[in-house]
């Protein structure tokens, strides 16, 4: 049975979320908020979603905001505790955002109704390990994967762009710079694929992608050139760039819808890219 998703113009009001730990492998566990739950007779999407923080900072309460917009536009959300750099650098974030989106794999019926379809989704370093994890199951061959949703995602460890050189001024250090070095344990990361997907030589076989960032984002142009590439490999892609917003991403980082000053567009957003994108999982 098909999902339906609401049709509001304004953000609903999302539950808070049920904390929980879950067991991904013997002997590993992850900490994780679940977000809405399984409808009687209904198939919603199920997201795995990663909050930001450029990797070395973050929790479960600065992902709430996309976390409940996601949950808002009909969706179920697992959203991750994953690992934070410099005590955890590339791969294990990523390895532990796998394991976590096999897990919701194999209990998606459960979660979000039989033959639910899967998405990953994450702003700001979130969206790079959303990224980076799509990359992964498309080579492992599992889980399918029905789409990805990046905001605003860091994927250029070079930190050069136009719209970060429009953002930083004349400053030498960033907080982006910052996260890469301690994410990267070395140069050699910096050529892998999951750690820098913008950097990814093969874009082929990804799952369909939404990409949001804003006019004055310091991440736009490297997000955008993503957008670019996947589209030029052949892959959906759906982009928007919101216009006179403020404090973005960083509004995405705050806890509370309403300190984000686009929230019903993004729900929208979501909206129509789980309309666009539905598809019942194989069994």
């Amino acid at each position: 049975m098909p999902y339906t998703t609401p049709t509001s113009t304004l953000p609903a009001t999302p539950s808070t979320g049920t904390d929980a730990t879950i067991e991904v492998a013997k002997g590993q566990s992850v900490a994780v908020r679940v977000y809405g739950q399984r409808k009687h007779g209904a198939v919603l999407p199920l997201v795995v979603h990663f909050h930001g923080g450029a990797f070395v900072s973050g929790d479960l309460d600065n992902g709430c905001t996309v976390a409940g917009l996601l949950q808002a536009a009909g969706a179920c959300v697992v959203s991750v505790a994953y690992p934070l750099s410099p005590a955890h650098p590339f791969p294990q974030p990523l390895e532990t955002g796998y394991a976590v989106l096999a897990w919701a794999y194999r209990h998606r019926a459960k979660l979000a109704g039989a033959g639910a379809p899967v998405y990953l989704a994450g702003e700001e370093a979130g969206g790079n390990l959303a990224a980076g994890v799509a990359l992964m199951a498309r080579d492992r061959l599992h889980p399918p994967v029905a789409g990805q949703i990046l905001l605003s995602p860091m994927l250029d460890p070079c930190v050069a762009t136009a719209s970060q050189r429009e953002a930083t001024g004349a400053a030498t250090a960033c907080k982006w710079a910052e996260g890469w070095m301690k994410f990267l344990r070395s140069a050699r990361d910096a050529e892998h694929p999951y750690a820098v997907p913008a950097g990814a030589q093969r874009l082929a076989g990804l799952p369909p992608t939404l990409v949001l960032v804003g006019d004055a984002d310091p991440l736009r142009d490297e997000a955008l050139a993503y957008a670019d590439r996947l589209e030029a490999a052949g892959q959906q892609v759906h982009r928007h760039v919101f216009t006179q917003v403020d404090q973005w991403p960083e509004s995405l980082l705050q806890p509370g819808a309403q300190r984000c000053p686009c929230a019903p567009q993004v729900q929208a957003q979501f909206e129509r890219f789980f309309e666009a994108t539905r598809c019942r999982a194989p069994e």
